[in-house]
């Protein structure tokens, strides 16, 4: 029998329509996070990869002094310059960011099946990987959360450019809020040059999209900015699953499936 696992509805109680309507009225990011707080009842989350985007969202929070459950997925593969980043921001804000890392027991045996460097022989296989060091311990921290906060903007890829700026995730049961979701590359980089925000220093050596040290690499002149992550995959629109996932995630015994 095919079991099928039902997305659940936003609580009767929150308008998520409404709230994506009035994000989008506000000018100014920390207009914009301080009315989530006000708005949002309950734990709201915000994971970040200390990437540009994730760095203004984490100025405007503490700009506004908001107490939001900030943390980082530590995949135990981290470039050095990101790890860099995370305690220069640390102490810039004076605010600990938490990391979660991924069941020890699960990523051993994802390494004694697949190899340490395994991803690269299929999508199936890479998927797996991010499923154990990513999307499963995301899921684990959002677990009772009200709101989830990320980074992500239309601009970022063409996969991205229908993002709201609130939705209702039916599959980890909260609100997903993107409140930079129409903000330029232009207007992100001037806020980060305005404010003085820390960045990663890969940022200036071709590395727009900064993800696991194995799986990222610098682009070249006129490619996509996320061309450098799994650069050896042909498949467009490639996500590691954070954003785009099954509402089921995968058994422990088998890949990833390619929609993930």
């Amino acid at each position: 029998m095919v079991q099928v696992k039902l997305e659940r509805r936003a609580p009767e109680s929150v308008s998520v329509a409404k709230l994506d309507a009035d994000i989008g009225k506000l000018e100014t990011l920390e207009a914009r996070i301080a009315f989530i707080g006000r708005a949002i009842e309950g734990r709201i989350s915000f994971s970040t990869s200390l990437g540009l985007e994730d760095q203004a969202v984490l100025h405007a929070i503490a700009h506004e002094q908001r107490v939001f459950d900030v943390f980082m997925l530590d995949t135990g593969r981290h470039f050095p310059e990101t790890l860099e980043t995370l305690d220069a921001s640390q102490l810039r804000y004076g605010q600990m960011i938490r990391m979660v890392s991924p069941d020890a027991g699960e990523t051993q045996e994802l390494i004694a099946r697949d190899g340490v460097f395994g991803f690269r022989t299929s999508i199936d296989a890479r998927k797996a990987c991010c499923v154990v060091r990513k999307v499963r311990p995301l899921a684990a921290t959002l677990a009772g959360a009200a709101a989830w906060v990320t980074g992500l903007r239309r601009s970022q890829s063409q996969g991205r450019n229908e993002v709201s700026f609130a939705s209702w995730d039916g599959a980890m049961n909260l609100i997903k809020i993107n409140p930079i979701a129409d903000w330029s590359l232009d207007r992100l980089e001037a806020y980060i040059s305005d404010n003085s925000i820390p960045v990663n220093t890969l940022h200036a050596r071709g590395f727009p999209s900064i993800g696991c040290q194995p799986c990222t690499r610098a682009i070249k002149p006129g490619e996509d900015i996320r061309a450098g992550r799994w650069w050896w995959e042909n498949e467009d629109g490639k996500e590691c699953g954070l954003h785009s996932r099954p509402a089921r995630l995968p058994s422990q015994e088998k890949p990833a499936p390619t929609t993930c």
